[in-house]
């Protein structure tokens, strides 16, 4: 396996990750089905805050970070978003796509990153508490998907003391 920053050839694994996650799972509010065109835009708008994890030269993973809220106070406060494809179950890609997004996002000046976890994924809370992620926070109903309502769990990482 291998994690390097993402390129615009990504894409198209990118979106046989994502894809499936946004038809049939609530670990992500969003509806709208990604496009190579969409994802390749992403990578280069954020100047290499996008992760990808190989496996031989398939995309089974990626991690990104982007800004947390607009306004320049909030410049060193950054979300991210981690996606793995059932290939990556149990073998350490989660956790290594984090530290590669964890180190450039403090190389370049981040001094907190946050999570924003479908109360739906249980996983995803329980890998973001192992990584050091604390839980912040509950929304009650903000997300609406499949039909129905869903909190949002925010946990927050500082990277810098």
């Amino acid at each position: 396996m291998n994690i390097r920053q993402a390129t615009v050839q990504d894409a198209p694994g990118i979106c046989d990750v994502w894809n499936p996650l946004i038809e049939t799972t609530a670990t992500t509010f969003t509806v709208d089905l990604k496009t190579p065109e969409i994802i390749a835009a992403t990578i280069e708008a954020r100047k290499g805050a996008f992760f990808v994890a190989l496996d031989t030269s398939q995309v089974i993973g990626f991690a990104t970070y982007f800004p947390f809220r607009g306004g320049p106070g909030y410049r060193h406060t950054k979300e991210h978003s981690i996606n793995l494809s059932p290939l990556a179950a149990g073998k350490g890609v989660g956790r290594q796509l984090m530290q590669s997004l964890e180190r450039h996002a403090f190389e370049s000046g981040v001094h907190s990153l946050w999570a924003g976890i479908s109360s739906e994924n249980p996983a995803g809370v329980a890998f973001h508490a192992r990584i050091g992620f604390t839980h912040i926070a509950r929304l009650p109903e903000v997300g609406f998907k499949f039909e129905r309502w869903m909190d949002l769990i925010l946990m927050q990482k500082i990277l810098r003391e």
